[in-house]
């Protein structure tokens, strides 16, 4: 189970959660508490391993911004949470996430005509896009027909219900900002106790291959 931290916005948090087992680091660069700029999201992304895949979050935001950003800020993926189409999606330069607000089944249909590297199945947003930090209802997903190897599950998850969450869904990754605060800011503490849980049964798989 890969892991993504979203909304990282410090040197000490992103190199933390890469010490801790983090795969993807998010940076926001668009309207949010999370936002961060270009050069801030570079001094950081310098500074963690190379292994790690760094992605930019953007809303709306204009083809030429988005690589401008992407190349100052060297980043591995690109994660629209907008009405991009699945033309603009296609005719980036760099993987893309794309990122859809989830409430009832109808709005699993949104995915149809997207090819990109991951979907990204978040809670609806309340004042920014991006999710709310509450759950949706994942049994909206059992008969989904996208390969669970493309899907990011995201949504007001947090250690408590991260395990019911992968067992339910049976994602390729998870990422988690809100569940990993407090009182709205990173909480190193948090994070490396999330990462244990959801890397957990990862780790269980692993070693029941080895018995015998």
């Amino acid at each position: 189970m890969k892991v993504k931290i979203c909304g990282i916005i410090s040197e000490e948090v992103a190199v933390a959660a890469s010490d801790a087992g983090a795969d993807f680091l998010g940076f926001v660069f668009a309207e949010s508490k999370r936002k961060i700029s270009p050069e801030k999201a570079a001094q950081i992304i310098e500074k963690v391993p190379h292994h790690i895949e760094t992605v930019g979050v953007f809303v709306n935001e204009t083809y030429e911004n988005i690589i401008h950003i992407a190349e100052r800020a060297n980043l591995d993926y690109i994660q629209l949470h907008g009405d991009e189409s699945p033309e603009f999606c296609k005719s980036l330069p760099y993987p893309v996430i794309k990122a859809f607000s989830i409430k009832e089944k109808a709005d699993l249909n949104q995915l149809a005509g997207y090819d990109c590297r991951y979907f990204l199945l978040d809670s609806p947003g309340v004042k920014y896009r991006g999710g709310s930090g509450i759950p949706f209802d994942w049994s909206l997903l059992e008969h989904l027909d996208i390969p669970r190897e493309k899907i990011i599950l995201a949504g007001g998850l947090d250690r408590e219900n991260i395990k019911k969450a992968t067992s339910t869904v049976k994602p390729a990754i998870v990422d988690v900002s809100s569940g990993v605060e407090t009182n709205g800011v990173k909480d190193v503490n948090k994070i490396q106790q999330f990462l244990v849980t959801a890397k957990l049964e990862e780790r269980e798989d692993i070693g029941s291959l080895h018995i015998t």
